[in-house]
């Protein structure tokens, strides 16, 4: 009997679409993405398009299909002759929007940076694409179609007089940020620190003027900034820089209709320079040839959703060659400090350092001192014990009337960490925090009258109490654990009788202030920017900053400590920083104002270590038995005598006692097999989401601010 593979040849059936009399149109399968988050249904579905649907059912258009017994909306990604499923299947039922919102580019940086998140590619898009507004969507295709035709400005290099010119010869390898790319390109990416952040070095006004030399080579730019401060500074730069009609702006402030529009002037290519926060990074540009990101690492630029991107990372994944471009886009990195993922970039030769010379660092340097150093310790024996030494006074003092600075007086900025008045106290014997009898949230005094009445108010649900007992031993005596924003400028107005007093914070955020004589008292990230900058810093609570878990604090507190610092005066002008703190090598580093340096000494501490950014991680979170049941079906890529998993661990404690406590399992693994660990990730969270158990598993990469 002769051999045989199969013991029944048995035919099989190509699958083919269902007898129609009228025919079916040109390629009829449409893949849909179905708008779900459910690890298992991300991957495209086929589904036919009807003649009737034909005409508008085109890729990157919104479509509802029929799922199981309901029915979806989805994504219209691909029209294919190619049935790659056995089932029967059924037509769309109704394209939603006639417009193709979803381009081919951004549906593929979705899919990338789902993968290297471990998340869905439907989480992502969310973010991506604004909420479409029906009025707006029908109304822009009458008036101008769904064709993108891009309109270059014929001068785009008229300045603005008032504008502030920014001189890139002192920046070394500027050159490159500018030549015209090309595919053998090996490092698109430029980093950037600032030694002064207003004036000539206003880092606004230097993010417009690349963008304007971009545009002048008829290529578009994307401007990323974190917070709306930043914004309003940065669109006044660029509307003097190219003009009002050239540039759109993103953002959460706007109402649907006014981003949905913006979002459309940007798709259409009728705006070729894009400003705004986290959601910008994602704008339909055309002939993309710049994407600037200003604190690269700074906390709200990362997505707060699944599956928790960060804005730098998608900017590099971006920047690579596109279906528009066959050259790579150029990617800046800029900030007054450097994060060590920057600076891992620099080191591995990912990206180059553009940053100016040592001597040119010096000249615009202001003085630094700390209160902890030994030569001012031995003169104020009460210095390192107080939050406002006599030094930090002194130079307060000077600041103002201009004893330091040539008879000049000048504003003064006292950062402090904390927001509110007194946002946290203490029971004075068990030393436990109050927290609020109703849902167990911190409790606070939210102003001044509330504190002297003895009122605290819950930070969570807002419920007031007075007469507060703690709750673990009765006692009635409270203190103050931090002063915040607001006590802070009580206690400098009082100290400091007839000078203006200006509080800058997330809930009252102040954008810019006069060169006049002022105490300005802000949370970090919330500096008003001084034209011709601060006469004193006062940077306060630093050991209380320093002494939080974590392994990004110190990063964190020099990236606050130097936005600080670089918007106060040269040392030639009298400019003078006061830092509180006592840890040498931080304080150290701001003393010789280089951040550089200490971002480069704490990569080398973390790859001892195997930390970020020299390796990955990845963090589960979810119930006990969820965790341990996620990680022991994952099918990681290499094999260890012990389980490379560090955990699970309890990680919060619950506010209801019928919750279930959360712990967390942390894996860290090398760049080189990163695709394949986050692929196996995403794969186990697909195969238990389909067996409809561990759903409440997080899957986080890179989450390192929690370790």
């Amino acid at each position: 009997m002769p051999p045989t593979d199969a013991l029944f040849d048995l035919p099989v059936s190509e699958p083919s679409l269902p007898p129609l009399p009228t025919g079916w149109p040109d390629r009829p399968v449409a893949k849909v993405l179905l708008e779900s988050p459910v690890p298992h249904l991300d991957r495209l579905f086929d589904y036919l398009i009807p003649p009737d649907l034909d005409a508008p059912a085109q890729p990157g258009v919104k479509v509802k299909v029929r799922f199981g017994h309901q029915t979806m909306t989805g994504w219209l990604v691909e029209r294919t002759d190619t049935i790659s499923t056995r089932a029967t299947l059924t037509p769309i039922r109704t394209v939603v929007s006639a417009l193709p919102v979803l381009t081919e580019d951004i549906y593929r940086l979705a899919t990338t940076v789902a993968a290297d998140y471990a998340g869905t590619v439907a989480d992502v898009l969310r973010a991506a694409i604004p909420p479409r507004v029906a009025k707006l969507e029908r109304q822009w295709a009458q008036d101008h179609g769904t064709v993108r035709e891009p309109g270059w400005p014929e001068h785009p290099e008229q300045t603005d007089q008032e504008s502030p010119t920014v001189d890139w010869t002192v920046f070394p390898g500027w050159e490159g940020l500018f030549a015209e790319p090309s595919p053998e390109d090996t490092a698109a990416s430029f980093a950037l620190s600032l030694p002064s952040s207003f004036g000539a070095w206003d880092s606004m006004a230097l993010l417009a003027d690349a963008a304007a030399r971009t545009l002048a080579r008829q290529q578009s730019s994307i401007l990323v900034v974190p917070d709306l401060k930043d914004l309003d500074r940065l669109e006044r730069r660029v509307a003097d820089r190219v003009g009002q009609h050239h540039y759109a702006r993103l953002d959460s402030r706007q109402g649907p209709t006014q981003r949905y529009r913006s979002f459309l002037q940007i798709l259409a290519g009728h705006r070729h320079v894009v400003i705004g926060t986290r959601s910008a990074i994602w704008a339909p540009v055309h002939q993309l040839g710049l994407v600037a990101v200003y604190q690269d690492a700074d906390d709200q630029l990362t997505e707060p959703r699944a599956p928790y991107h960060q804005v730098a990372h998608v900017a590099r994944r971006r920047t690579g060659a596109t279906a528009e471009t066959t050259a790579p886009a150029r990617l800046l990195l800029v900030s007054p400090s450097r994060s060590t993922a920057t600076q891992y970039l620099v080191e591995t030769g990912q990206a180059r350092d553009i940053s100016p010379e040592r001597h040119t660092r010096h000249r615009l340097a202001p003085r630094v001192v700390s209160t902890a150093d030994s030569f001012h310790a031995r003169r104020d024996h009460m210095g390192p014990h107080a939050r406002l030494p006599g030094l930090a006074w002194q130079a307060a003092r000077e600041g103002l009337d201009g004893t330091r600075t040539q008879g000049v007086g000048g504003p003064v900025l006292v950062q402090v960490h904390r927001a509110g008045f007194i946002p946290g106290v203490f029971c004075t014997r068990c030393h436990a925090p109050a927290r609020c009898p109703n849902c167990t949230g911190p409790l606070s005094f939210t102003d001044r009258m509330a504190a002297a009445s003895g009122e605290l108010a819950c930070r969570w649900c807002g419920a007031r109490h007075r007469d507060y007992r703690c709750i673990n031993c009765g006692n009635s005596r409270l203190r103050a654990g931090a002063r915040g924003v607001d006590r802070t400028a009580d206690e400098l107005g009082r100290a400091f009788p007839q000078v203006p007093v200006i509080s800058s914070s997330a809930d009252h955020m102040v954008a810019s202030i006069t060169d006049e004589p002022a105490l300005v008292v802000a949370t970090p990230g919330s500096e008003p920017v001084a034209p011709g900058g601060y006469a004193t810093a006062l940077l306060l609570d630093g050991d209380a900053q320093l002494q939080r878990e974590g392994l990004m604090v110190p990063e964190t507190v020099m990236s606050h400590w130097m936005q600080a610092a670089t918007l106060v005066r040269s040392a030639s002008d009298g400019g003078l920083v006061v830092v509180t703190a006592t840890h040498q090598e931080i304080v150290g580093a701001l003393v010789r104002m280089n951040p550089v340096s200490f971002a480069s000494r704490t990569l080398t501490d973390r790859a001892e270590l195997g930390f970020p950014p020299i390796t990955q991680v990845a963090e589960v979170t979810g119930t006990s038995a969820e965790v341990h049941k996620f990680i022991t079906g994952v099918q990681l890529p290499y094999r260890a005598e012990q389980s490379p998993w560090i955990g699970p661990t309890p990680v919060e404690a619950t506010l209801e006692a019928t919750e279930e406590p959360r712990w967390r399992a942390l894996l860290f693994y090398p760049h080189r097999v990163a695709s394949t660990v986050q692929a196996a990730l995403r794969a186990q969270k697909a195969v238990l989401s389909a067996e409809r158990s561990a759903t409440s598993v997080k899957v986080r990469i890179g989450g390192v601010r929690e370790l």
